[in-house]
C-alpha cells in the first residue's frame, strides 16, 4: 500500500499535465493585467456597434493572399503574427501591456516551470469557416509548414523549437531545445493556425503565390478581389470568435476594403473626396500643407494628433554591408556626416521630427550615456570583439547647425576617407584599390526624392558619387528579398519587449537567407552572441541592459545613417467614424476597436 501511494505521488508530480496550473493568458514578466473574468480590454468600446463599411488605401500593388511566404507581395491586411483578419491563433496578445498574451484558439494554456514546453488546450467551439473544428493536427501542420515552406522569419523566431505533438486532438503540446529562451512560450502562442485540410486538397500549393480566397478562421473572410487594385474582408457573422472577451466591442465593421494607387498624391486627393476613410499620414510637409481641404475646414474631416508611447524603432539610409563599397566601417561613419538631418528637418518636416540615435528609439529599451552597471558586466566580455568607443563615448548622429553650411561635418567625413585610404581621382570620385566610392540609393516611394537629393549633393562634395533611383514597389519588394541594392531607405520596427525576432534582423545565419530582416547583411559572432543572452533574459531589467548592450553594438558599427522618428501619430478620418475614449498607447488599433455611425446600403 505504501509503494501504491508512493507511486502515485511521483506520478502526480511528474505528470505534465499536472506540472503547471492552466491559465487563461501568460507574460513575459510579472503577471497579466486581466484576470480569467475580465470583461473586455480596456482600448475598446464594449458597446460599439456593428456595421458599415471601413474604406481604406495602400500605395502600390499586391499579387498574393498568401503573406507567409517570401514570394509575392500580399494584399493588406493578411499579417501573420497575432490577430489578423482571416487567420485567428493560438493566443492574442493584449496592447496596453509590454507583452501578454490570452488564449484564443486555446481554452487554457499550460507552460512548464523549467521553460522546457508549453502546451495548449484547445476550444471545442473553435471552427473554420467552413464548419470544419479546429484540431490540434492544423496546429502541428502550421507549425511544420512554415518552417519548411514560410519566410526564413519563421526559422529565426521559432528556432528553438525542438518539436510538435498533436497529443489529443484538442491538445498541442510544443517542446523546446532548452529552457533559456524565456520569450519563445509567447511567441508560439502567436502562431497563425492554418486549415490542414484546405492546404492539402489538390491544387493548393503553399508555397505559390494565389488570389484564391482560402478556408480561414477569424472575424472576416475574404470578399471580392482585383488583382493588383482593391481587396475586400467581409465580417462574418456566426464567427465562432465573437462572444470571447477578448473580442468584446472590436471587428465592428461588415466590411473592410483596400483600394491601391500607383501614386501618393492621387491618394490623398482621393481621401479628401471621400474614397477612403482613414488617413495616417508620414509626411510631415502633407500634414502642414495640404489638409486645408474642404472637408477639413468644414468639420466632416476630423485632424488630429494622437500621443502614443509605442518605440519606434529606427529608421535610416541602409548600407547593404556585402557590397565591398561599404564594408569598411570608417566609410559607413564618413558617409553619415554627408546627411545633413537638421537642414533637412527644418526645410521639408516644419521641424517636426526627432533624429532617431537608437535602434530602439521612444522607449526604455534606448541606450544613454555610458554603460554602467548591469550593461557594463554585459559588454566587458565583448571587449577586444566590439568598437571600442561603446566603453568610452555615447553614440550621437552628426549634427549641424541647420544653416545648411555643413562645411565642418564634410571636413570630418573627409578626413574619416582619407584615413581609409579613399583617395580623390581626376574625376572628383575618390577610389581605393580600383573601387570607386559610387552606389545606387534605391526605393520605392519617391517622396523621398527631397530628402535624397541634399543628402547626394553633400556626398559629392566630399567625393562620393550616388544616384537615386524610384522603382515599382514589386520590384523594389523582390530586390530586397534577394538583397540585390546598395543603399535604401528603411525601418526596423521594434515592440516594448525585443526577443527573437532579432536573429532575424541581425543575426549571421540571416545574412544570406533570401527574403530575411538583415538587409544589412551583419555577420558579427559578438552580435549573435548577445542576440542569444538577450533571447534569454529571465527579468524585465536584464532585458533593457541586454537590449541596451546590442543597440550600442549597432550604433557603433554604422549600419546605417540614421534619420527620425515622431512620438504620435497624425490621423485624419471622415466623421463617420468614431473611436473608443482611450485607445491602446501603442496602437491605433482602426481595423479592430473603431466603428461606424453608418449602416452598409
Amino acid at each position: 500500500m505504501r509503494f501504491f501511494t508512493l507511486l502515485l505521488v511521483i506520478t502526480l508530480l511528474t505528470s505534465p499535465a499536472l506540472a503547471q496550473e492552466a491559465s487563461h493568458s501568460m507574460t513575459m514578466h510579472g503577471t497579466s493585467k486581466y484576470a480569467p473574468d475580465f470583461a473586455h480590454f480596456d482600448y475598446v468600446n464594449p458597446d460599439a456597434p456593428k456595421g458599415g463599411t471601413l474604406k481604406q488605401h495602400v500605395v502600390g500593388s499586391f499579387d498574393s493572399l498568401n503573406p507567409f511566404i517570401v514570394k509575392g507581395s500580399p494584399a493588406a491586411g493578411l499579417t501573420f503574427l497575432g490577430q489578423n483578419l482571416l487567420y485567428d491563433s493560438l493566443m492574442e496578445q493584449s496592447y496596453d501591456e509590454p507583452f501578454s498574451m490570452y488564449c484564443l484558439i486555446c481554452e487554457t494554456v499550460e507552460r512548464d516551470p523549467a521553460n522546457l514546453w508549453i502546451a495548449f488546450n484547445l476550444r471545442p467551439e473553435a471552427r473554420w469557416h467552413d464548419g470544419k473544428p479546429i484540431t490540434a493536427e492544423d496546429v502541428v501542420w502550421s507549425f511544420q509548414t512554415f518552417m519548411r515552406k514560410g519566410t526564413p522569419f519563421f526559422k529565426a523566431y521559432y528556432g528553438d523549437v525542438e518539436n510538435v505533438v498533436a497529443e489529443s486532438p484538442s491538445r498541442v503540446k510544443f517542446t523546446f531545445k532548452h529552457g533559456q529562451n524565456a520569450e519563445l512560450p509567447l511567441i508560439v502562442g502567436q502562431l497563425s493556425v492554418l486549415p490542414k485540410h484546405y492546404w492539402e486538397q489538390e491544387g493548393h500549393n503553399f508555397d505559390e503565390t494565389s488570389l484564391e480566397p482560402p478556408v480561414a478562421s477569424g472575424p472576416y473572410k475574404v470578399g471580392a478581389v482585383t488583382a493588383g487594385r482593391s481587396v475586400e474582408y467581409l465580417r462574418v457573422k456566426d464567427w465562432w470568435g465573437k462572444d470571447l472577451p477578448i473580442h468584446k466591442g472590436r471587428f465592428n465593421f461588415d466590411k473592410i476594403t483596400y483600394d491601391y494607387y500607383r501614386d501618393s498624391n492621387v491618394a490623398l486627393e482621393a481621401f479628401f473626396a471621400g474614397e477612403y476613410d482613414v488617413r495616417q499620414e508620414n509626411t510631415a510637409k502633407l500634414w502642414n500643407s495640404a489638409y486645408d481641404a474642404p472637408p477639413v475646414q468644414d468639420g466632416r474631416v476630423t485632424k488630429g494628433e494622437i500621443k502614443h508611447q509605442r518605440p519606434q524603432g529606427i529608421q535610416g539610409f541602409i548600407y547593404n554591408i556585402r557590397r565591398p563599397v561599404f564594408q569598411d566601417k570608417k566609410v559607413r561613419e564618413a558617409l553619415s556626416y554627408a546627411f545633413d538631418f537638421e537642414w533637412s528637418n527644418k526645410q521639408f518636416a516644419y521641424g517636426a521630427y526627432k533624429r532617431s540615435r537608437s535602434y530602439y528609439s521612444n522607449s526604455d529599451l534606448e541606450s544613454k550615456g555610458l554603460p554602467q552597471g548591469r550593461e557594463m558586466e554585459i559588454l566587458e566580455p565583448f571587449r577586444g570583439r566590439i568598437p571600442g568607443e561603446i566603453f568610452t563615448k555615447e553614440y550621437n548622429p552628426p549634427v549641424s547647425d541647420g544653416s545648411g553650411n555643413n562645411r565642418a561635418n564634410l571636413r570630418t567625413a573627409m578626413q574619416l576617407l582619407d584615413e581609409a585610404g579613399y583617395k580623390l581621382g581626376p574625376d572628383g570620385i575618390r577610389a581605393k584599390d580600383g573601387q570607386r566610392l559610387e552606389f545606387e540609393i534605391v526605393d520605392s516611394n519617391p517622396q523621398f526624392e527631397r530628402w535624397v537629393l541634399p543628402f547626394i549633393r553633400n556626398l559629392e562634395r566630399i567625393g562620393a558619387k550616388a544616384n537615386f533611383r524610384v522603382v515599382d514597389s514589386a520590384q523594389y519588394q523582390n530586390r530586397i528579398n534577394e538583397f540585390d541594392f546598395d543603399m535604401t531607405i528603411s525601418s526596423f520596427g521594434q515592440s516594448s519587449s525585443p526577443g527573437n525576432e532579432q536573429r532575424d534582423f541581425w543575426g549571421s545565419e540571416k545574412a544570406d537567407a533570401p527574403g530575411s530582416r538583415n538587409y544589412i547583411g551583419i555577420k558579427d559572432k559578438a552580435v549573435d552572441e548577445l542576440i542569444e543572452q538577450l533571447i534569454q533574459a529571465r527579468s524585465r531589467e536584464d532585458l533593457v541592459a541586454y537590449t541596451h548592450a546590442l543597440d550600442r553594438i549597432l550604433q557603433w558599427n554604422f549600419y546605417l545613417i540614421p534619420q527620425w522618428h515622431i512620438d504620435h501619430w497624425r490621423m485624419a478620418w471622415w466623421n463617420k467614424l468614431q473611436k473608443p475614449e482611450t485607445l491602446s498607447p501603442i496602437t491605433p488599433g482602426v481595423t479592430d476597436t473603431w466603428w461606424s455611425t453608418e449602416s452598409n446600403p
